[in-house]
């Protein structure tokens, strides 16, 4: 299990169920990432996506404890054992978490590494990451030279758990 995310420089992510910024080639990596792949997010995720509709070429998750929802193309989990053991279908490394916070939050000592756009620059955002930088099981190894975007400045990050967490057993 992986997991994908663009940060600023205080490891917000969004605000008002909205991305802090919109990065062509940030949206195109997160393409390349998960296309083909099963992502994993939470109900206001994908309520925030275009039209509330599943991201094409790839099998959509919704964790949510709202079980009165009913969405056509998602596979809805209502816990993270009801998530885990539906996930057990697929292979690890075609998992992606790609949000909200909640989900981010749940799953990240189950997952083995981590896509992070860090971009330059602070925005008022009302929802955070875990700050991988400040955790000692999560280690940077690789990062891409810094690009820009109009007045943005990011950089493409891949860390790794040193400490991962085996979702597939019964001990979570």
């Amino acid at each position: 299990m992986k997991l994908i995310v663009a940060v600023d420089e205080q490891w917000g992510i969004g605000c008002n169920g909205q991305l802090l910024v919109t990065i062509p080639a940030d949206m195109q990596h997160f393409k390349e990432k998960t296309k083909g792949k099963v992502v994993v997010m939470g109900r206001g995720t994908f309520e925030s996506l275009p039209g509330q509709k599943p991201l094409q070429g790839r099998i959509n998750v919704v964790l949510t404890k709202n079980i009165k929802i009913h969405w056509e193309g998602v596979t809805l989990c209502h816990s993270l054992l009801q998530l885990f053991s539906s996930l057990s279908l697929y292979h690890s490394e075609d998992i992606f978490i790609i949000g909200g916070e909640s989900v981010y939050r749940q799953c990240l000592p189950y997952c083995s590494e981590a896509y992070i756009t860090k971009i330059s620059k602070v925005h008022h955002a009302d929802t955070c990451f875990p700050n991988l930088d400040k955790q000692s099981e999560w280690q940077c190894i690789e990062e891409s030279s810094v690009q820009s975007y109009k007045d943005i400045t990011y950089r493409f990050a891949t860390y790794k758990n040193l400490e991962q967490k085996d979702w597939k057993t019964k001990d979570r």
